[in-house]
C-alpha cells in the first residue's frame, strides 16, 4: 500500500483507483453486512444511513446526501472522494487506512470515533464538532478548512494539521501532545492554554500570542482614554 509522509508522520493509504476486482454496488450496505471489494459512485441521495456495517477495500466517490448517519461502522482500506455528506452524524466508528479527499463535511458531528492511518485531504469541515475522537495511529488533516470547528475531549496525540484554515477553531480540554500545527495560521484559534506540548514553527509563536491576547480580552494601557 502507498504511504504519504508528513514530517515525522507516515500515513498508509489504500491503493484502489485501478483495482480491477472492485464490483459496483447500487445501494448502500445493509445494517450488519460486510462488504468487500466494492465501488459505490455517482449517487444523489436524500438520506444515507450506514449502521453496524464492515466496509473493506472499497471506493465511495461522488456521493451526495442531504442527511448522513454513520453509526458503528468499520472502514478498512476505503477511499471517500468528492462527496458532499450533509448533516453528517458519525458515531462509534473505527477507520483504518482510509482516505477522505475533496469532501464537504460541513457541520459534521463526529463522536466516539477511533482513527488509525487516516488522511483528510482538502476537505471542508467548517463548524464540525469532534467529541471523544481518538487517533490510535497516524491522522493527518492536509489543507482542510476547519473554520469554527470544535475539538472536545479528543486525543490528538501526534496528529498533523498541515496548511489548514483554523479560523476560530476551538481546542477544548483534551490531549494535544505533539499535535503538529506547522504551516497553519493560529492567530484566531481558541483554547490556546490547552495546546500544551503541541508542535509549531518559530514564526507561529507570534500567532499564538495574538490568539492568547484575544482570548484574555486584555486592554492595552495606551488605548485607554487619558484624563488630565
Amino acid at each position: 500500500m502507498p504511504t504519504r509522509r508528513y514530517g515525522r508522520t507516515t500515513v498508509t493509504l489504500p491503493d484502489l483507483a485501478d483495482d480491477p476486482y472492485l464490483g459496483v454496488i447500487s445501494s448502500p450496505p445493509r445494517p450488519g453486512s460486510t462488504v468487500t471489494e466494492f465501488r459505490y459512485t455517482d449517487q444523489d441521495l436524500r438520506d444515507l444511513d450506514l449502521t453496524e456495517a464492515d466496509l473493506r477495500n472499497g471506493i465511495l466517490h461522488n456521493v451526495t446526501a442531504r442527511r448522513t448517519t454513520i453509526e458503528n461502522v468499520r472502514f478498512s482500506s476505503v477511499q471517500i472522494t468528492t462527496g458532499d455528506l450533509g448533516s453528517l452524524q458519525l458515531t462509534g466508528t473505527k477507520a483504518s487506512r482510509t482516505l477522505i479527499r475533496d469532501c464537504r463535511l460541513m457541520g459534521a458531528a463526529i463522536t466516539g470515533t477511533v482513527l488509525d492511518s487516516v488522511l483528510f485531504e482538502n476537505c471542508r469541515l467548517d463548524y464540525a464538532t469532534f467529541d471523544q475522537v481518538r487517533a490510535s495511529g497516524p491522522l493527518v488533516f492536509d489543507r482542510c478548512v476547519l473554520t469554527e470547528a470544535t475539538f472536545t475531549g479528543c486525543d490528538l496525540t501526534g496528529v498533523v494539521m498541515r496548511d489548514c484554515t483554523l479560523r476560530a477553531t476551538a481546542f477544548e480540554a483534551g490531549s494535544y501532545k505533539n499535535l503538529d500545527l506547522s504551516g497553519s495560521d493560529l492567530s484566531t484559534v481558541r483554547g490556546v492554554g490547552n495546546l500544551r506540548e503541541a508542535v509549531i514553527s518559530r514564526t507561529q509563536q507570534y500567532q499564538l500570542t495574538d490568539a492568547l491576547l484575544a482570548e484574555l480580552n486584555v486592554t492595552f494601557s495606551e488605548d485607554l482614554p487619558q484624563h488630565h
